[in-house]
Parts: structure tokens; sequence; C-alpha cells
């Protein structure tokens, strides 16, 4: 499941450019490393993680979870750079 996710970030990001490195961690589903422009889904360190469920990434994707509502409702917890949290905000604002 969590390939298809890749997959659709992959296709989104077209020719956009993203630098530093940020995990989607969706838990006992896996995660998904968007690292300076690559979308895997094999697990590394990042400069940030997102905690979140597989659905809510969806809706995030899908532009239907707001990301700062979904941080202060406690849906998407973020560690570690804040500055990188913000610039996935931009991408997909």
């Amino acid at each position: 499941m969590l390939d298809d996710i890749a997959a659709d970030i992959r296709k989104g990001l077209g020719d956009k450019s993203f630098d530093g490195s940020l995990k989607f961690d969706c838990g006992a589903d896996g995660v998904v490393i968007l690292d300076n422009g690559a979308v895997r889904t094999e697990d590394q360190d990042t400069d940030c993680t997102l905690r979140l469920s597989t659905e809510n990434l969806k809706k995030l994707l899908r532009g239907q979870l707001n990301p700062m509502t979904a941080v202060m409702m406690g849906k998407i917890k973020i560690s570690g750079d804040m500055g990188v949290a913000m610039k996935l905000g931009k991408l997909i604002g």
C-alpha cells in the first residue's frame, strides 16, 4: 500500500525539488521516505519525521487534511528539523 503512495508522491513531485530528508512514519504499515527528491519505502534516518496513520497520510497528500490543524489535533506528530517540515507544507500547499 505504501508503495502506491510513494509512486503517487514521485509522480506529484514532477519537476519540483525538495531539499532535505523527511520520513512519513505510518507505524506498522511502514514508512515513506522523501530524500532530496528521491522517494522510497526503505527505512532510514532523516532530518524530520512525521508520525501519522496511513489514512491521514493519504488525506494530507490529497489536500483533504490541513497540516497545521492536524498537528494541533495530534493527528500528526513531528520530530526533528521543523524547517524540513515547513518545506513540505510549501510543496503540498
